[in-house]
């Protein structure tokens, strides 16, 4: 009897606490993406500041350093992925956002053209380069923390919460660059005053670390330190063997590439389709996305939590098959009803729910195929290369192939493409049910049963 009441206790005060946890997490997490997502907002006011006047296609250059925060965060996956499975979960949590907050901070501080020459957008790259890093390795951290912490029939549910941050990211920096636009006023925000969405920014970050160095480390992570099963090396560990190489590139092809088009293109293809292609104002444009984003941002936790009842893979894979047969006409739809910003809103808001039945499983599935030992390592690096490199890559690429075609739409070509990819792969390749995680060893091999949790089916058996 007291075996079990203190079995119980520590259980009890987990689920007490669980909730605080996420919400904590998430809020690091929603600032980590609002200060990844900032130079995107700014980027027509940045131009004159880090670039010399006449200089042809500056705002090419300005664009091109904001995709260079993309390109990076695979790193960040490796560097902080070997952090989280080596020295902890809570460790790489605060280190990822001090980097974010310190790279905020600084870019809001930077000298401009006019006063340090060339020296100034090279300190800019190298700020974004760091914001790149610090994404890469907070996503990786945030949902393996949240994952290894929620009980197996609500991980889906739990780690939904988290993938809600990007999108309230995304309108937590337009919000803001709105507000300090017309609270200072077009001239001041061009002098200086597109520098106190980064100070905001990070005076807010600083909090959110005062408040994750109150966690406790992951129970599974902190249990595997004592018992000496940490990995010495998770990068290699992660390559060299064979079948969590092609788990990897499973959860790439199968899940986060597609994924991260499918995202990309709801919200920032749209974005760019309705004001240049369709010649919206760019203001009545910028506030029916943040009404829609809101408004959608609820199911992300609706799919997370469906994926607990019907699997992730069969989520996530309706998605994707959804996404290559409408994408086509719902954009041509959008054209013929470009003066009606209710039947454009709803237009938008269909390709954001897309985006969340692909993005709120996707989290729970990818913390579950992976081995505890390099978890962090082997998820965060399929995720960062299909949403920072191919979703990343959506705009530029659709815009490469549509003037190659000759039209708009055929830019469409490239999400719907990888999104065809992502429903034969996953349903060739990845298990529907990937919730039998059993003491966070996911598909790395079958553990012994322990106590209330019986052997099931496990990842990639039958």
């Amino acid at each position: 009897m007291v075996a079990m009441a203190m079995e119980r206790g520590p259980q009890a005060a987990l689920k007490t606490k669980l909730p605080f946890i996420v919400g904590a997490v998430s809020v690091g997490t929603l600032l980590e993406w609002y200060g990844f997502y900032l130079y995107s907002g700014l980027s027509g006011s940045l131009t004159p500041q880090f670039f010399p006047d006449g200089l042809d296609h500056g705002i090419l250059y300005s664009i091109g350093i904001f995709w260079t925060g993309f390109a990076v965060r695979p790193v960040g996956a490796v560097l902080f992925g070997h952090v989280g499975d080596r020295i902890g979960r809570k460790f790489a949590l605060v280190a990822t956002l001090s980097t974010m907050g310190a790279a905020s901070f600084v870019m809001g501080c930077l000298p401009g053209f006019a006063s340090a020459g060339w020296a100034a957008p090279l300190l800019l790259v190298l700020c974004r380069l760091a914001q790149g890093v610090a994404m890469g390795g907070e996503y990786g951290g945030a949902v393996t923390y949240v994952a290894e912490q929620a009980p197996a029939g609500k991980r889906g549910l739990y780690t939904s919460w988290l993938q809600t941050t990007a999108t309230l990211g995304i309108v937590l920096a337009l919000l803001v660059i709105l507000c300090c636009r017309l609270g200072l006023g077009d001239r001041a925000f061009a002098d200086w005053g597109w520098r106190v969405p980064f100070w905001l920014g990070a005076v807010l970050v600083g909090l959110s670390i005062y408040i994750r160095q109150t966690f406790d480390e992951s129970p599974l992570f902190a249990r595997m330190k004592q018992q000496g099963r940490l990995a010495a090396n998770p990068a290699r560990e992660s390559f060299s063997d064979l079948k969590n190489g092609r788990l990897m590139g499973l959860a790439l092809f199968g899940a986060a590439a597609p994924e991260g088009v499918i995202w990309y293109t709801g919200q920032f293809y749209a974005l760019d389709y309705l004001t240049t292609v369709l010649k919206l104002p760019y203001v009545t444009v910028q506030l029916m996305m943040m009404v829609v984003l809101l408004g959608a941002a609820p199911f992300f936790v609706v799919f997370g939590a469906l994926s607990d009842r019907v699997g992730r893979r069969n989520v996530m894979t309706l998605g994707f098959l959804l996404a290559a047969i409408s994408y086509w006409p719902v954009f041509s739809w959008m054209a013929a009803v470009k003066d009606s910003p209710l039947l454009l809103g709803v237009l938008v808001f269909y390709m954001v729910l897309l985006a969340a039945m692909v993005y709120g499983p996707i989290a729970a599935f990818l913390v579950e195929i992976f081995p505890a030992r390099v978890r962090y390592t082997s998820m965060a690096l399929p995720y960062h290369v299909g949403n920072g490199v191919f979703g990343g890559l959506v705009p530029i690429a659709g815009a490469a192939i549509a003037t190659a075609l000759g039209g708009p739409l055929y830019g469409l070509l490239y999400p719907i493409g990888l999104a065809a990819l992502g429903v034969a792969v996953s349903i060739a390749g990845l298990p529907a049910r990937s919730d039998a995680m059993r003491d966070g060893e996911g598909a790395g091999g079958p553990p012994p049963p322990t106590p209330g949790h019986p052997p099931g089916q496990l990842p990639g058996q039958p």
